[in-house]
Parts: structure tokens; sequence; C-alpha cells
């Protein structure tokens, strides 16, 4: 009896345990940052966000390398994109669905409101434990591991309740917001449709009796319950932004040719197609192949078509970067960054070729373009490191600390960081903006360290 006694209670927290964990999204995956990406993601946000009441750009989308056909939020206005729900869809209507769904997790306060659902659980599954220690302490071993079970059983089911009563809100809200934005619903119902058919494939029950055991209702129940709502919109049968998807079939073909093997590119993509999707994706397949010639001839036919079209030359740009002549991509990238008006991710990559020339002439020039990357884009670590280089190679060793120390902190390195933040303190005027900043980036290390502490 002592020994069933000692095991009971770390039973019911090992089982609890596994209830959390299976519930919390992974925040490990890495983030993909590419500008016309983002630029296209935010585009297609936008309405949706005046529709819920939001400012237009304040939901940020973030993408992440990870090939499951999934979304989530995860706290604050940031909705995660998986790069495979990128590649399932085939229309920009369909991720706008998506979009739609996550927004209606923001604005109904689901991430807040999961203790809730978690408290509720927690307390079936305390209270199954005490039944059981209570039962185990009256010499009834078995009645008390299956009081333990029964108890397990019922707080998952509360919970997997909470969480698809969750999800049928999100599903109403996202048919209210793209109705209220005059978007069509018919890529969220086919969205579904292809979810649905995943279900099939992988044996998933469509029994009544499955969907207790889900976290999301069944697809073909979402289907059945909000294709009425959709059909019923005056939004049905408007068609959807053509420029739109066309720019979603630009960022698909870019992402397939950057994630996947260059043979598979190759292959999904042949020498015979001369649309700009193809375009993109045997370039950067070629790119990683080590074929520059051909890279820089796809990127060639590209800019072709449209000689200003800043992602064309910032991709021709990044391939003559990467192939070591810099000073070749310096005006492609330059331009590139002026048609963007300076957006980070683009002004980051010309202030690195600007270094790369190796000439103390432009050093200058890329510190003006790489603090401007940052004033935009401060999350930019590539760019932080990058600038700084060109305050180390100019002989500005506290700003080049403070500049390593951003970088560091947004790369999960606080210990690092907390070293140049502090020496960038010591030596910076006191009570200047950069001084105070180090002071900021000093306390982020603190906290991040301790949080660290925390878990261990």
């Amino acid at each position: 009896m002592d020994v069933t006694l000692r095991r009971l209670p770390a039973l019911a927290l090992a089982l609890f345990a596994l209830l959390l964990l299976g519930t919390r999204p992974v925040l490990a995956q890495s983030v993909l940052r590419d500008a016309e990406t983002e630029a296209l993601l935010q585009d297609m946000m936008a309405p949706l966000s005046e529709a819920a009441g939001l400012q237009p750009n304040a939901v940020e989308v973030v993408l992440l390398n990870d090939n499951s056909i999934n979304a989530f939020v995860a706290g604050g206005q940031r909705i995660y994109i998986h790069s495979g729900l990128i590649g399932a869809a085939e229309t920009a209507n369909e991720v706008q669905g998506v979009l739609a769904h996550e927004l209606g997790h923001i604005q109904g306060g689901h991430i807040v409101r999961f203790s809730e659902g978690m408290s509720a659980a927690t307390n079936i599954s305390i209270l199954s434990m005490l039944v059981g220690v209570a039962a185990a302490l009256a010499g009834a071993g078995e009645a008390a591991m299956g009081a333990m079970a029964l108890g397990q059983q019922a707080a998952m089911g509360s919970f997997l309740s909470f969480s698809r009563a969750q999800e049928a809100s999100a599903d109403a809200a996202g048919v209210q917001y793209l109705s209220d934005a005059g978007i069509t619903g018919k890529g969220s119902l086919t969205f579904f449709g292809r979810l649905q058919n995943l279900e099939y494939r992988y044996g998933f029950s469509q029994d009544d009796d499955a969907t207790f055991s889900r976290t999301h209702p069944l697809s073909g129940d979402r289907i059945s319950r909000l294709q009425a709502d959709y059909k019923a919109d005056p939004a049905w049968d408007t068609p959807p932004d053509p420029d739109q998807q066309r720019r979603f079939e630009r960022i698909k073909a870019k992402l397939y040719g950057y994630l996947a093997k260059p043979a598979d590119t190759l292959a999904h993509y042949p020498a015979y197609l001369n649309d700009a999707p193809a375009r993109y994706a045997r370039a950067y397949a070629y790119h990683k192949d080590a074929r520059m010639d051909l890279a820089l001839a796809e990127t060639d036919a590209l800019i072709a078509t449209d000689p200003d079209d800043p992602y064309f030359l910032e991709l021709k740009g990044q391939v003559l970067l990467e192939s070591g002549r810099p000073q070749e991509a310096l005006p492609l990238l330059r331009q590139a960054t002026r048609l963007t008006n300076n957006n980070g991710l683009i002004a980051g990559t010309f202030g690195h070729a600007l270094i790369a020339t190796e000439d103390s002439r432009n050093l200058a020039e890329a510190e003006q373009v790489l603090r401007a990357a940052v004033g935009r884009d401060r999350e930019n670590p590539f760019a932080w490191y990058q600038l700084g280089v060109v305050y180390g190679q100019q002989g500005d060793i506290p700003r080049a600390q403070l500049a390593s120390a951003e970088q560091l902190i947004m790369s999960g390195q606080p210990s690092a960081a907390l070293q140049n933040a502090e020496a960038a303190e010591h030596s910076l005027p006191e009570g200047s903006a950069d001084w105070l900043r180090a002071q900021d980036v000093a306390l982020q290390a603190r906290a991040q360290l301790e949080r660290a502490r925390a878990r261990d």
C-alpha cells in the first residue's frame, strides 16, 4: 500500500502534465522572414483587422518554418502561420479564411481565457487524485487507480470541450470578419475541405463519438455549420482580389524554392514554365545548387518583365552578393531599398553588401542604411549584427557593443547580450538615447536569465 501511495500522486501529476503540454503551441520553430511575403500577409490581414475594429497593421502575421498545416495565436496580437499551410493552400482567399479564424481567437481573448479551461480541468484532476488517495488509504488499490484514470479522462474531456467551444467561436467570428471586409468565404470552405480530405487520408474517424477526443471540431461538421452563413453573405459571389492571388502564387513558389531540395523544385517547376512563380522557384533552386549562371538568367528574365519590381531586384542582388560579387549587387539592392521605402529586411541586405565590398568609403552609407533598417524593423537581428560590424570598423566600440547586445537578445543569448549591454552602458555618454537603450537591453537580458533559472 505504501508503494501505491507513492506512485498515485506521481501518476496524476504526470498525466496532468501531459494534458498541459499537449495543449500549448510550440514556438520552437524558426521564423522565416521575407519582405515580399510579409508585405502580402499584412495586406491580406489589414481589411480583416479593420473589420474587427482594429488598426490595419495592429495584428502581425509571422511565418514559421514548419511543414505541418497549422496556424495559431500565442498571446498578443500576432498570428503564426506554418509554411506548410502556405504550401497546402491554392489561393490567397483560403489563407485569408485562416487569418479571419485566428483573428477570432485574438478578439475573443481565447489565449487569456485558456486558464479558465485549464482551471476546470485541474479541479477535476485534483478531485480524482484525492478520491484515489482516499481509496488507497482504505486498502482499495485497484479502485484508487480506477478513480484516478476516470478523473484524468474527465479532466481531458473538460478541456477538450472547452477548446472545441473556442474553435467554434473563432469560426463564427471569422465568418463575420470576412463578411464585414467584403471578402468571400469560398476559400474558407475550400480549405476546410482540404483538411477533411487529410482526415480521411490519415484515417481519422468521422463518427460523432470521435469529436469528443479532439481539440477542434471535425472539418465536416465545421463545413456543415458554416456554409449556410457564408452562402447567405452578400460577399459570397465577390471575386477574390486577382492581384492578391498573383502575389500569393509568387510567394508560394518562392517559399517552395527556398525550402525544397533543388531537384524537387526543378521537377515541380520545369524549365518550360516561364511565368514569374516558376522562375522565382528555379532561381532559388539554381542558387542553392551553386549554378549561378542559371540563377542569374532566371532573375534577369524576371526583371525584364518588370524592371521596377523591388523583389526581383532584391533577388538578383542577393544572388550576386552570396556569389561573392557585392559590388555588382549594390545598384540592385540600393534601388530595391528605395522602392520599398527602406524595408528593414531589404535594407539590411543592402547594408551587408556595402560592408562586403571591403571599401571603407562605403561605411558611412552602410551606417545610414542600417540605422534606417533597424529603425523600421527593430526585430531584425541580422541588421543589428551588420550595424555592429560598421561601428566596429569605424572604431565606435560602445555602439558596436550596443548593436551586438540588440542582436544577441533577439537571438536567445541573454548572457552575451547582458555582457555587451553593460559594457556599452559604461562607455556611452550618460543620459544619451543609446545609454538608456543599453540599460533597457540589460534589463531584458536579466529578465530572460531569471526566467531560465526559474525553469531549471
